[in-house]
Protein backbone atom coordinates (compact mmCIF):
# COMPACT_ATOMS: atom_id res chain seq x y z
CA UNK A 1 0.00 0.00 0.00
CA UNK A 2 1.47 3.74 -0.96
CA UNK A 3 0.23 6.59 0.63
CA UNK A 4 0.27 10.28 -0.23
CA UNK A 5 -0.57 13.51 1.69
CA UNK A 6 -1.09 16.08 -0.28
CA UNK A 7 -1.62 19.84 1.02
CA UNK A 8 -2.54 18.70 4.53
CA UNK A 9 -2.95 22.01 6.59
CA UNK A 10 -4.67 21.72 10.27
CA UNK A 11 -5.58 24.10 12.59
CA UNK A 12 -6.49 24.19 16.14
CA UNK A 13 -8.28 27.71 16.50
CA UNK A 14 -5.16 30.25 15.69
CA UNK A 15 -2.11 27.49 15.71
CA UNK A 16 -1.60 26.06 12.53
CA UNK A 17 -0.34 22.60 13.64
CA UNK A 18 0.35 21.28 9.86
CA UNK A 19 0.79 23.84 6.52
CA UNK A 20 0.62 22.77 3.49
CA UNK A 21 1.94 19.22 4.17
CA UNK A 22 3.13 17.03 1.34
CA UNK A 23 4.40 13.59 1.99
CA UNK A 24 4.86 9.66 0.32
CA UNK A 25 4.38 6.73 2.49
CA UNK A 26 5.69 3.42 -0.09
CA UNK A 27 5.09 -0.75 0.74
CA UNK A 28 8.19 -1.79 1.90
CA UNK A 29 10.18 1.36 3.10
CA UNK A 30 10.53 3.04 6.58
CA UNK A 31 10.17 6.55 6.40
CA UNK A 32 11.58 8.95 9.13
CA UNK A 33 9.81 11.69 10.24
CA UNK A 34 12.28 13.84 12.19
CA UNK A 35 11.70 17.03 13.99
CA UNK A 36 11.78 19.09 17.01
CA UNK A 37 8.93 19.16 19.45
CA UNK A 38 5.87 20.62 18.58
CA UNK A 39 6.67 20.42 14.69
CA UNK A 40 3.84 18.86 13.78
CA UNK A 41 4.49 15.33 13.49
CA UNK A 42 2.28 13.56 15.67
CA UNK A 43 -0.26 15.57 14.09
CA UNK A 44 0.10 14.88 10.82
CA UNK A 45 -0.18 11.18 11.64
CA UNK A 46 -3.00 11.98 14.01
CA UNK A 47 -4.88 13.31 10.56
CA UNK A 48 -3.37 9.73 8.36
CA UNK A 49 -4.64 7.88 11.07
CA UNK A 50 -8.05 9.42 10.77
CA UNK A 51 -8.06 10.99 14.66
CA UNK A 52 -8.22 14.45 13.08
CA UNK A 53 -10.11 15.50 10.54
CA UNK A 54 -7.53 18.14 7.91
CA UNK A 55 -8.84 21.51 7.12
CA UNK A 56 -7.62 21.32 3.71
CA UNK A 57 -5.45 18.59 1.59
CA UNK A 58 -6.04 15.05 0.80
CA UNK A 59 -5.06 11.62 1.51
CA UNK A 60 -4.78 9.52 -1.10
CA UNK A 61 -4.05 5.38 -0.99
CA UNK A 62 -3.14 3.82 -3.85
CA UNK A 63 -3.81 6.82 -5.70
CA UNK A 64 -7.30 7.24 -4.71
CA UNK A 65 -8.33 9.95 -2.43
CA UNK A 66 -9.98 8.68 0.81
CA UNK A 67 -11.53 10.66 3.86
CA UNK A 68 -11.53 9.74 7.23
CA UNK A 69 -14.09 10.67 9.73
CA UNK A 70 -12.78 9.16 12.77
CA UNK A 71 -10.04 6.48 13.73
CA UNK A 72 -12.24 3.44 13.04
CA UNK A 73 -12.18 4.08 9.03
CA UNK A 74 -8.39 4.88 9.19
CA UNK A 75 -8.45 1.42 10.84
CA UNK A 76 -10.11 -0.32 7.72
CA UNK A 77 -8.14 1.55 5.57
CA UNK A 78 -5.09 -0.93 6.91
CA UNK A 79 -3.56 2.19 8.57
CA UNK A 80 -2.58 1.44 12.40
CA UNK A 81 -0.64 3.79 15.19
CA UNK A 82 1.49 2.87 17.52
CA UNK A 83 1.06 5.85 20.19
CA UNK A 84 3.67 7.09 22.17
CA UNK A 85 1.63 6.34 25.52
CA UNK A 86 0.22 2.72 25.38
CA UNK A 87 -3.20 2.10 25.57
CA UNK A 88 -3.53 -1.18 27.29
CA UNK A 89 -5.29 -2.57 30.04
CA UNK A 90 -3.12 -3.88 32.52
CA UNK A 91 -5.10 -6.21 34.34
CA UNK A 92 -5.95 -7.90 31.04
CA UNK A 93 -3.73 -10.69 29.31
CA UNK A 94 -1.92 -9.87 26.34
CA UNK A 95 -4.56 -11.65 24.08
CA UNK A 96 -7.06 -9.95 25.82
CA UNK A 97 -5.83 -6.66 25.20
CA UNK A 98 -4.75 -7.48 21.22
CA UNK A 99 -8.56 -8.60 20.24
CA UNK A 100 -10.70 -5.49 22.73
CA UNK A 101 -13.54 -3.96 20.28
CA UNK A 102 -12.73 -6.62 17.30
CA UNK A 103 -13.20 -10.08 19.94
CA UNK A 104 -13.30 -13.35 17.98
CA UNK A 105 -16.41 -14.94 19.11
CA UNK A 106 -17.87 -18.98 19.35
CA UNK A 107 -21.26 -20.53 20.35
CA UNK A 108 -23.41 -18.16 21.07
CA UNK A 109 -21.67 -14.62 21.40
CA UNK A 110 -18.98 -16.24 23.52
CA UNK A 111 -15.64 -14.96 23.72
CA UNK A 112 -13.00 -17.43 21.89
CA UNK A 113 -10.13 -16.82 23.67
CA UNK A 114 -8.33 -19.73 22.24
CA UNK A 115 -8.62 -18.42 18.89
CA UNK A 116 -7.09 -15.35 20.12
CA UNK A 117 -4.48 -16.90 21.62
CA UNK A 118 -3.63 -18.94 18.18
CA UNK A 119 -3.77 -15.45 16.32
CA UNK A 120 -1.42 -13.97 18.58
CA UNK A 121 0.54 -17.04 18.64
CA UNK A 122 1.04 -16.68 14.68
CA UNK A 123 1.88 -12.83 14.73
CA UNK A 124 4.35 -13.58 16.71
CA UNK A 125 5.79 -16.30 15.03
CA UNK A 126 5.51 -14.25 11.44
CA UNK A 127 7.42 -11.14 12.94
CA UNK A 128 9.52 -12.67 15.35
CA UNK A 129 7.63 -10.73 18.14
CA UNK A 130 7.82 -13.56 20.82
CA UNK A 131 5.23 -12.63 23.94
CA UNK A 132 3.45 -14.99 25.80
CA UNK A 133 0.04 -14.62 24.99
CA UNK A 134 -1.52 -15.47 28.21
CA UNK A 135 0.83 -13.19 30.38
CA UNK A 136 -0.27 -10.01 32.13
CA UNK A 137 0.31 -6.61 30.72
CA UNK A 138 1.10 -4.89 34.27
CA UNK A 139 4.30 -7.98 34.60
CA UNK A 140 5.52 -7.00 31.54
CA UNK A 141 8.15 -4.55 30.86
CA UNK A 142 7.90 -1.90 28.46
CA UNK A 143 9.68 -3.13 25.64
CA UNK A 144 7.67 -6.24 25.61
CA UNK A 145 4.29 -3.98 26.03
CA UNK A 146 5.34 -2.12 22.89
CA UNK A 147 5.63 -4.92 20.91
CA UNK A 148 1.86 -5.47 22.41
CA UNK A 149 0.43 -2.39 20.95
CA UNK A 150 2.03 -3.40 17.39
CA UNK A 151 0.63 -7.17 17.78
CA UNK A 152 -2.99 -4.87 18.14
CA UNK A 153 -2.33 -3.00 14.96
CA UNK A 154 -0.90 -5.71 12.62
CA UNK A 155 -4.11 -8.43 14.06
CA UNK A 156 -6.03 -5.79 12.23
CA UNK A 157 -4.74 -6.16 9.02
CA UNK A 158 -2.23 -2.99 9.35
CA UNK A 159 -0.56 -2.32 5.94
CA UNK A 160 0.65 0.86 7.12
CA UNK A 161 2.37 1.21 10.68
CA UNK A 162 3.02 4.49 12.54
CA UNK A 163 5.47 4.42 15.60
CA UNK A 164 5.16 7.39 17.38
CA UNK A 165 8.52 8.22 19.24
CA UNK A 166 8.65 4.66 19.74
CA UNK A 167 12.13 4.45 21.68
CA UNK A 168 11.49 6.87 23.91
CA UNK A 169 10.72 4.52 27.20
CA UNK A 170 12.81 1.67 25.44
CA UNK A 171 16.82 0.53 26.92
CA UNK A 172 19.39 0.11 24.81
CA UNK A 173 18.82 -3.26 24.48
CA UNK A 174 15.45 -3.26 23.59
CA UNK A 175 15.90 -0.68 20.97
CA UNK A 176 18.46 -2.84 19.08
CA UNK A 177 15.39 -5.60 19.45
CA UNK A 178 12.58 -3.11 18.33
CA UNK A 179 14.97 -2.41 15.21
CA UNK A 180 14.96 -6.11 14.38
CA UNK A 181 11.05 -6.08 14.53
CA UNK A 182 10.97 -2.99 12.47
CA UNK A 183 13.17 -4.45 9.76
CA UNK A 184 10.76 -7.18 9.86
CA UNK A 185 7.79 -6.06 8.70
CA UNK A 186 9.59 -3.74 6.31
CA UNK A 187 10.60 -7.07 4.83
CA UNK A 188 7.21 -7.98 4.83
CA UNK A 189 6.30 -5.30 2.72
CA UNK A 190 4.50 -3.46 5.56
CA UNK A 191 4.91 0.44 4.70
CA UNK A 192 6.34 2.18 7.98
CA UNK A 193 6.79 5.72 9.25
CA UNK A 194 9.30 5.85 12.03
CA UNK A 195 8.61 9.55 14.26
CA UNK A 196 11.86 10.72 16.16
CA UNK A 197 13.85 13.50 16.77
CA UNK A 198 16.91 11.33 18.03
CA UNK A 199 19.37 11.78 14.77
CA UNK A 200 21.67 8.26 15.40
CA UNK A 201 18.10 6.07 15.30
CA UNK A 202 16.89 7.98 12.37
CA UNK A 203 20.30 7.55 10.17
CA UNK A 204 20.37 3.79 11.58
CA UNK A 205 16.70 2.75 10.90
CA UNK A 206 15.29 5.08 7.91
CA UNK A 207 15.44 4.65 4.16
CA UNK A 208 14.41 8.53 3.41
CA UNK A 209 14.38 11.08 5.72
CA UNK A 210 11.50 14.06 5.97
CA UNK A 211 12.51 16.63 8.48
CA UNK A 212 9.54 18.54 9.80
CA UNK A 213 9.55 22.55 11.43
CA UNK A 214 6.99 24.56 12.86
CA UNK A 215 4.56 22.41 11.10
CA UNK A 216 5.81 22.20 7.15
CA UNK A 217 8.01 20.02 5.66
CA UNK A 218 11.45 21.58 5.02
CA UNK A 219 13.51 19.11 3.64
CA UNK A 220 14.30 15.16 2.15
CA UNK A 221 17.23 13.16 2.05
CA UNK A 222 18.35 9.94 2.16
CA UNK A 223 19.92 8.85 5.19
CA UNK A 224 24.25 8.65 3.50
CA UNK A 225 23.20 12.20 2.32
CA UNK A 226 23.06 14.35 5.65
CA UNK A 227 25.60 14.08 8.96
CA UNK A 228 23.66 14.37 12.28
CA UNK A 229 24.49 17.87 12.81
CA UNK A 230 22.81 19.10 9.15
CA UNK A 231 19.96 16.84 10.32
CA UNK A 232 19.87 18.84 13.43
CA UNK A 233 20.54 21.94 11.69
CA UNK A 234 17.32 21.71 9.76
CA UNK A 235 15.39 20.48 12.59
CA UNK A 236 16.12 23.68 14.71
CA UNK A 237 16.61 26.12 11.67
CA UNK A 238 20.02 26.57 13.35
CA UNK A 239 23.48 25.42 14.21
CA UNK A 240 23.36 22.85 17.19
CA UNK A 241 26.24 21.67 19.13
CA UNK A 242 26.05 17.82 20.04
CA UNK A 243 28.83 18.13 22.18
CA UNK A 244 28.51 18.73 26.46
CA UNK A 245 30.81 21.46 27.22
CA UNK A 246 32.15 20.82 30.78
CA UNK A 247 34.43 23.24 32.75
CA UNK A 248 37.40 20.88 34.82
CA UNK A 249 36.24 18.39 37.66
CA UNK A 250 36.88 19.88 41.26
CA UNK A 251 34.16 18.68 43.76
CA UNK A 252 32.93 20.06 46.84
CA UNK A 253 31.70 19.54 50.48
CA UNK A 254 29.41 15.87 50.17
CA UNK A 255 25.99 17.20 49.89
CA UNK A 256 23.73 14.11 49.62
CA UNK A 257 25.10 10.80 51.70
CA UNK A 258 23.37 7.79 51.22
CA UNK A 259 24.14 4.59 53.76
CA UNK A 260 23.28 1.14 53.23
CA UNK A 261 20.02 2.12 51.61
CA UNK A 262 17.37 -0.95 51.41
CA UNK A 263 13.99 -0.57 49.52
CA UNK A 264 11.40 -3.38 48.89
CA UNK A 265 8.55 -3.11 46.19
CA UNK A 266 5.11 -3.20 46.76
CA UNK A 267 5.39 -7.41 46.58
CA UNK A 268 8.24 -7.21 48.99
CA UNK A 269 11.08 -7.98 47.04
CA UNK A 270 14.63 -6.13 46.80
CA UNK A 271 14.13 -3.14 44.84
CA UNK A 272 17.43 -1.74 46.07
CA UNK A 273 20.02 -3.92 48.42
CA UNK A 274 22.05 -1.98 50.63
CA UNK A 275 23.02 0.87 48.53
CA UNK A 276 26.12 3.57 49.67
CA UNK A 277 27.26 6.60 47.82
CA UNK A 278 27.66 10.12 47.66
CA UNK A 279 26.76 12.98 45.70
CA UNK A 280 29.11 16.70 46.17
CA UNK A 281 29.67 20.29 45.36
CA UNK A 282 29.92 21.06 42.27
CA UNK A 283 29.43 17.20 40.77
CA UNK A 284 27.35 15.22 38.82
CA UNK A 285 26.51 11.76 39.23
CA UNK A 286 25.56 9.76 36.77
CA UNK A 287 23.20 6.17 37.54
CA UNK A 288 23.35 3.50 34.31
CA UNK A 289 21.51 0.50 34.27
CA UNK A 290 19.22 -1.54 32.63
CA UNK A 291 15.38 -0.14 33.27
CA UNK A 292 13.87 -2.17 36.31
CA UNK A 293 17.42 -2.71 38.39
CA UNK A 294 16.49 -0.36 41.33
CA UNK A 295 16.98 2.90 39.71
CA UNK A 296 13.23 4.14 39.78
CA UNK A 297 12.73 3.18 43.68
CA UNK A 298 16.17 4.98 44.52
CA UNK A 299 15.42 8.51 42.94
CA UNK A 300 11.52 8.51 44.92
CA UNK A 301 13.29 7.18 48.06
CA UNK A 302 15.36 10.34 47.56
CA UNK A 303 12.73 12.40 46.62
CA UNK A 304 10.89 11.27 49.47
CA UNK A 305 7.98 9.84 47.32
CA UNK A 306 8.81 5.51 47.96
CA UNK A 307 9.26 4.72 51.43
CA UNK A 308 12.43 3.03 52.42
CA UNK A 309 13.09 -0.25 54.90
CA UNK A 310 16.63 0.24 55.98
CA UNK A 311 19.50 3.01 56.03
CA UNK A 312 19.73 6.55 56.49
CA UNK A 313 19.92 9.65 53.40
CA UNK A 314 21.95 12.88 54.76
CA UNK A 315 21.21 16.29 53.10
CA UNK A 316 23.74 19.03 53.97
CA UNK A 317 25.08 16.72 57.55
CA UNK A 318 21.31 16.18 58.36
CA UNK A 319 19.01 12.99 58.76
CA UNK A 320 16.52 13.43 56.10
CA UNK A 321 15.61 9.99 55.96
CA UNK A 322 11.72 10.38 57.36
CA UNK A 323 11.33 13.81 55.86
CA UNK A 324 8.37 14.39 53.39
CA UNK A 325 8.71 15.34 49.77
CA UNK A 326 7.76 18.73 50.61
CA UNK A 327 10.47 19.25 53.43
CA UNK A 328 12.59 18.31 51.15
CA UNK A 329 11.66 20.10 48.59
CA UNK A 330 11.79 23.37 51.01
CA UNK A 331 15.27 22.54 51.51
CA UNK A 332 16.37 23.31 47.88
CA UNK A 333 16.06 19.55 46.38
CA UNK A 334 14.40 19.79 42.49
CA UNK A 335 12.88 16.30 41.40
CA UNK A 336 12.60 15.62 37.61
CA UNK A 337 10.57 12.66 38.05
CA UNK A 338 10.85 9.65 35.66
CA UNK A 339 6.95 9.19 33.95
CA UNK A 340 6.01 12.65 33.86
CA UNK A 341 2.30 12.25 33.09
CA UNK A 342 2.48 9.48 36.15
CA UNK A 343 4.35 11.96 38.30
CA UNK A 344 4.94 15.36 37.11
CA UNK A 345 1.91 16.96 36.06
CA UNK A 346 -1.72 16.78 36.56
CA UNK A 347 -2.67 16.58 32.89
CA UNK A 348 -6.24 18.87 32.87
CA UNK A 349 -4.63 21.58 34.75
CA UNK A 350 -3.26 24.32 33.31
CA UNK A 351 0.28 25.28 32.51
CA UNK A 352 0.39 28.37 34.78
CA UNK A 353 -0.78 25.60 37.20
CA UNK A 354 1.16 22.98 36.80
CA UNK A 355 3.80 25.53 37.40
CA UNK A 356 3.44 26.25 40.88
CA UNK A 357 2.00 22.31 41.58
CA UNK A 358 4.90 22.25 44.65
CA UNK A 359 5.37 25.63 45.37
CA UNK A 360 1.64 26.76 45.24
CA UNK A 361 2.03 27.56 49.43
CA UNK A 362 5.18 29.61 49.05
CA UNK A 363 5.13 33.35 49.79
CA UNK A 364 5.51 34.21 46.34
CA UNK A 365 2.27 32.75 45.34
CA UNK A 366 0.03 31.89 48.82
CA UNK A 367 -1.83 34.61 50.31
CA UNK A 368 -3.18 32.82 52.95
CA UNK A 369 -6.62 31.08 52.08
CA UNK A 370 -6.07 33.26 48.48
CA UNK A 371 -3.92 32.66 45.57
CA UNK A 372 -1.82 35.50 44.24
CA UNK A 373 -2.80 34.60 40.46
CA UNK A 374 -1.19 37.54 38.86
CA UNK A 375 2.31 36.17 40.42
CA UNK A 376 1.71 32.51 39.20
CA UNK A 377 1.07 33.83 35.38
CA UNK A 378 3.89 36.09 35.73
CA UNK A 379 6.43 33.18 36.81
CA UNK A 380 4.88 30.29 34.29
CA UNK A 381 5.22 33.20 31.18
CA UNK A 382 8.87 33.69 32.63
CA UNK A 383 9.69 29.79 32.60
CA UNK A 384 7.94 28.60 29.18
CA UNK A 385 9.49 31.21 27.98
CA UNK A 386 13.22 30.35 29.10
CA UNK A 387 13.03 26.47 28.51
CA UNK A 388 10.71 27.30 24.92
CA UNK A 389 7.54 25.53 26.52
CA UNK A 390 6.05 25.96 23.02
CA UNK A 391 2.32 26.85 23.39
CA UNK A 392 -0.66 29.43 22.68
CA UNK A 393 -1.27 30.32 26.35
CA UNK A 394 0.05 29.68 29.73
CA UNK A 395 -3.67 28.83 30.55
CA UNK A 396 -3.81 25.15 27.86
CA UNK A 397 -4.25 22.40 29.88
CA UNK A 398 -1.07 20.14 29.85
CA UNK A 399 -2.95 17.55 27.80
CA UNK A 400 -2.96 19.77 25.15
CA UNK A 401 0.83 19.81 24.83
CA UNK A 402 3.09 17.45 22.36
CA UNK A 403 5.50 15.23 25.25
CA UNK A 404 8.34 17.28 24.60
CA UNK A 405 6.46 19.99 25.85
CA UNK A 406 5.34 18.33 28.76
CA UNK A 407 8.91 17.11 29.60
CA UNK A 408 10.17 20.93 29.40
CA UNK A 409 7.53 22.09 31.45
CA UNK A 410 8.78 19.97 34.17
CA UNK A 411 12.34 20.49 33.63
CA UNK A 412 11.63 24.44 33.52
CA UNK A 413 9.67 24.26 36.96
CA UNK A 414 12.86 22.39 38.68
CA UNK A 415 15.47 24.22 37.52
CA UNK A 416 14.38 27.87 37.56
CA UNK A 417 14.34 27.93 41.15
CA UNK A 418 17.16 28.06 43.82
CA UNK A 419 18.52 24.59 44.66
CA UNK A 420 21.38 22.66 46.21
CA UNK A 421 20.64 19.61 44.81
CA UNK A 422 18.86 18.14 41.68
CA UNK A 423 17.66 14.62 41.29
CA UNK A 424 16.86 14.10 37.18
CA UNK A 425 15.69 11.17 36.54
CA UNK A 426 15.53 10.63 32.37
CA UNK A 427 15.47 14.52 32.28
CA UNK A 428 15.84 14.84 28.13
CA UNK A 429 13.36 11.90 27.88
CA UNK A 430 11.07 12.80 24.76
CA UNK A 431 13.46 15.85 23.83
CA UNK A 432 14.74 17.09 20.50
CA UNK A 433 18.04 17.90 19.61
CA UNK A 434 17.64 21.95 20.32
CA UNK A 435 16.35 20.84 23.69
CA UNK A 436 18.21 18.86 24.62
CA UNK A 437 21.45 21.20 24.34
CA UNK A 438 19.65 23.94 26.16
CA UNK A 439 18.46 20.93 29.44
CA UNK A 440 22.78 19.77 29.02
CA UNK A 441 23.91 23.81 28.96
CA UNK A 442 21.50 24.26 32.57
CA UNK A 443 22.38 21.00 33.95
CA UNK A 444 25.93 22.11 33.59
CA UNK A 445 25.09 25.47 35.06
CA UNK A 446 23.44 23.93 38.35
CA UNK A 447 26.91 21.91 38.23
CA UNK A 448 29.18 24.88 38.01
CA UNK A 449 27.24 26.90 40.23
CA UNK A 450 27.85 24.47 43.65
CA UNK A 451 24.41 22.42 43.19
CA UNK A 452 25.07 18.62 43.01
CA UNK A 453 23.59 16.68 40.66
CA UNK A 454 22.38 13.22 40.35
CA UNK A 455 20.93 11.91 36.94
CA UNK A 456 19.56 8.69 35.99
CA UNK A 457 19.19 7.99 32.12
CA UNK A 458 18.63 5.23 30.07
CA UNK A 459 20.47 6.82 27.29
CA UNK A 460 24.01 6.18 27.67
CA UNK A 461 25.74 8.43 25.73
CA UNK A 462 23.87 11.32 27.92
CA UNK A 463 25.23 9.83 31.02
CA UNK A 464 28.74 9.28 30.03
CA UNK A 465 28.56 12.95 28.64
CA UNK A 466 27.45 14.65 31.21
CA UNK A 467 28.61 13.19 34.69
CA UNK A 468 31.96 13.22 36.80
CA UNK A 469 31.14 9.92 38.32
CA UNK A 470 29.14 6.82 36.62
CA UNK A 471 27.45 4.55 39.13
CA UNK A 472 26.00 1.15 37.47
CA UNK A 473 22.87 -0.47 39.07
CA UNK A 474 22.43 -3.77 38.58
CA UNK A 475 19.55 -6.27 40.41
CA UNK A 476 19.23 -3.17 42.93
CA UNK A 477 23.28 -3.22 43.94
CA UNK A 478 25.56 -0.83 42.60
CA UNK A 479 28.21 -3.14 40.97
CA UNK A 480 30.58 -1.11 39.66
CA UNK A 481 31.95 2.95 39.60
CA UNK A 482 33.36 4.61 36.50
CA UNK A 483 35.17 8.05 36.17
CA UNK A 484 36.66 10.90 38.51
CA UNK A 485 40.33 8.97 38.99
CA UNK A 486 39.02 5.68 39.07
CA UNK A 487 38.17 3.10 35.77
CA UNK A 488 37.71 4.90 32.77
CA UNK A 489 34.47 5.62 31.65
CA UNK A 490 34.62 3.52 28.50
CA UNK A 491 30.80 2.66 26.70
CA UNK A 492 31.93 -0.99 26.40
CA UNK A 493 32.64 -1.57 30.11
CA UNK A 494 29.98 0.78 31.56
CA UNK A 495 27.47 -1.88 29.04
CA UNK A 496 29.19 -5.02 30.03
CA UNK A 497 28.56 -3.81 33.82
CA UNK A 498 24.78 -3.04 32.80
CA UNK A 499 24.56 -6.38 31.77
CA UNK A 500 26.15 -7.90 35.22
CA UNK A 501 29.00 -9.00 33.93
CA UNK A 502 31.98 -8.84 36.01
CA UNK A 503 34.70 -5.83 34.95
Amino acid sequence: MDIELRGITKRFGEVVANSGVNLSIRAGEVLGLLGENGAGKSTMMNVLSGLYRPDEGEILIDGKPVQFNGPGDGIRAGIGMVHQHFMLVPVFTVAENVVLGVEPTGPLDSLDLKTARAQVREINETYGLEVDPDALIENLPVGIQQRVEIIKVLFRSADVLIFDEPTAVLTPQEVTDFFKIVRALREAGKALVFITHKLHEILEIADRINVLRAGQIVGECLPGEKTDLELAEMMVGRPVSLEVEKKPYEPGEVLLDVKDLTILREDDSLAVDDVSFSVRRHEVVGIAGVQGNGQSALVEALAGVHRIAGGTIAFEGKDITRASARARHQMGIAHIPEDRLKNGVVANFSIAENMVLNSYYDDRYSRGVMMDWNAVNERAAEYSAAFDVRTPSIFETVNHLSGGNQQKMVVAREMSRDTKLLIAAHPTRGLDVGSIEYIHSRLMDARDEGNAVLIVSSELDEVIALSDRILVMFKGKIVAQFGAGGRPADKNDIGLAMAGAAL
